[in-house]
């Protein structure tokens, strides 16, 4: 991704096919998946682009992201929209439940409840975003997700519920 800072402030950014984690759905669990994209054998998908995301940390039941603030992530009020925070708070909850699925096995996420707690600038320095799961029964997951700034200061902070479902048959 590449970034101008002169008067016409352009971004421009490319992703691969999200086919290619999607194939993989039903052959690996939601561990090796995450692990792979760490590695960097799979590509994060791509609104990890988008957002600029980088990085993936996973253990069982818990992954960690990171966002560096931008200026394209900002709001009209001058600091990071609450849309970016919201998308790497889901995305780092529903991951921590991903991170507990075998093989065969789905989810999406049902609900996400975030509390904003103080703004995110670019003077904020890198946001780290974790998400642990708090529950996880056979059909629903409940997890949370904090993102800090870079001295550790709680940002924002989010519970979400997640369905859990058998892929179909590929």
């Amino acid at each position: 991704m590449t970034q101008t800072q002169d008067d016409t402030r352009t971004r421009t950014f490319g992703w691969t096919d999200p086919a290619e984690h999607a194939h993989l759905l039903g052959r690996r669990s939601g561990m090796e998946i995450l692990r792979a994209m760490a590695s960097g054998e799979l590509p994060p998908p791509p609104v990890m682009h988008l957002i600029g995301g980088e990085g993936i940390h996973a253990e069982e039941g818990t992954v960690t992201l990171e966002l560096e603030p931008q200026e394209f992530h900002y709001n009209p009020l001058g600091s990071v929209h609450g849309g970016i925070l919201s998308t790497l708070l889901d995305t780092a909850a529903a991951c921590s439940v991903h991170s507990t699925l075998p093989a065969g096995v789905g989810y999406t996420s049902m609900d996400l409840n975030v509390k904003f707690l103080r703004p995110a600038t670019i003077a904020s320095g890198r946001l780290t975003c974790t998400g642990t799961v708090l529950q996880r029964g056979r059909r629903t997951a409940f997890a949370e997700a904090r993102i800090t700034d870079g001295t550790g200061r709680l940002i924002a902070h989010a519970t979400s519920s997640c369905m859990i479902f058998d892929l179909p048959a590929a």
